[in-house]
């Protein structure tokens, strides 16, 4: 193995040495339980509220008793789906999400439609957009609640959230979003923006694994997550993870201070990538929104092959990726969120997504495209549909 290149940020990030060094000290020196009076406590306890401060004000949240911690972005949506539908379900029963929302957000969507609650899964055009216009057409007097991800996670395209935010506003209804893969890409303000509710999660930028958050805005009704504490303001018991809070209060002042030129850099080593591919590789189409997209995410499906097979080979080469199809009791079911974009089974199967960070270097795009096309060669060389006389150049 001749180096290790990682491209796959989108599925987490390593704890930067500024957030880790936030973080040490949590786990030998100031060690109080948050939740204890005597000092060793209240020492906990300040590094909680500090991180709590932190995290409001990178989203311009009005007070920092809005935000609530978790243990994870997963858990964050599912909280604010289940408790945001339970504690409204006297003003209606009808949701609306979009249909690429990640599978937390599905998954309690199934869950409560077992409740008898209703929900309509909103269609997305061929770069992954959720449209105005069939939102407005399926709001109703029993709506209450409307989640849209702020960006998707497989193939980065943005939507439009502040104007779906107005519209549910517009008609009495609570919007929450998504916001795990926004932020640290785009400036998230939840009051310009007009969010209720949002989830974000620490080790998507750069800070560590196992907490994530809940931003509420005072006043909007929600069920209690977990019962038996009185943390997280009695909505969340269980023992405060202090040095993970305080290294997502880190990580995310960090994501702000540095968002332009992060993006600046990973916007450069996008454009490279994709010149090299184009240069080297034949039949690939790139998924999601020409322009509407974060620059760290690059969603590419490659005809004739399985994307599963092109992983393990970069694997093998020392190159972590993902892919959009994923192995299902032995058989493999292409990407929900390509598959709602109308990509085809065979294109979605043969698809990869490479997500940069902000260690990422041209080298080691030159590396990875070099052992890709080799991949991809060698897939096609012994692809069914290759010697059936498909992907022959002029075809």
């Amino acid at each position: 193995m001749e180096k290790r290149v990682y491209l796959d940020n989108a599925a987490t990030t390593y704890v930067s040495g500024e957030v880790l060094n936030e973080m040490l000290p949590c786990f030998n020196a100031l060690y109080g339980n948050s939740s204890s009076l005597h000092s060793f406590g209240r020492e906990a306890q300040n590094i909680v509220d500090r991180a709590r401060d932190r995290v409001a004000k990178a989203i311009n949240a009005e007070k920092s008793n809005e935000i609530y911690f978790t243990g994870s972005g997963s858990e964050a949506n599912n909280w604010a789906i289940k408790g945001l539908a339970r504690a409204n379900r006297s003003k209606g029963n009808h949701i609306i999400v979009s249909s690429i929302e990640h599978d937390s957000i599905l998954e309690s969507c199934k869950e409560l439609e077992k409740e008898g609650f209703e929900v309509t899964y909103l269609s997305v055009d061929e770069t992954g957009l959720v449209s105005l216009a069939e939102l407005l057409h399926y709001i109703k007097p029993e709506t209450i609640l409307i989640s849209v991800m702020s960006v998707n996670n497989e193939v980065g395209t943005i939507q439009n959230i502040k104007a779906f935010a107005k519209t549910a506003h517009e008609n009495g209804i609570i919007f929450h979003t998504d916001a795990v893969q926004a932020i640290g890409a785009l400036k998230m303000d939840v009051q310009d923006m007009e969010i209720d509710a949002m989830t974000m999660s620490a080790h998507k930028i750069y800070g560590p694994k196992g907490v994530g958050a809940l931003y509420l805005k005072n006043g909007i009704r929600i069920d209690s997550l977990i019962n038996g504490g009185n943390q997280e303001r009695g909505r969340r018991g269980g023992t405060t993870n202090v040095p993970g809070i305080a290294g997502f209060g880190k990580a995310i002042e960090i994501a702000v201070r540095d968002l332009s030129v992060n993006q600046q850099k990973l916007k450069a080593i996008r454009q490279y990538f994709l010149d090299k591919v184009e240069e080297q590789i034949p039949y690939v189409h790139l998924n999601g929104h020409p322009h509407q997209k974060i620059q760290g995410t690059v969603n590419l499906s490659f005809e004739l092959i399985e994307g599963e097979s092109i992983l393990m080979l970069l694997d093998l080469e020392g190159i972590a990726v993902s892919t959009g199809s994923a192995c299902t009791s032995g058989s493999l079911e292409p990407s929900h969120v390509l598959k709602a974009m109308g990509i085809s089974n065979e294109l979605a199967q043969g698809s990869i997504r490479f997500s940069f960070g902000k260690s990422t270097t041209k080298s080691d795009i030159d590396y990875v495209v070099e052992k890709l096309a080799n991949v991809v060669e060698k897939l096609r060389a012994i692809s069914p549909l290759t010697k059936a006389g498909r992907g022959k150049k002029g075809e």
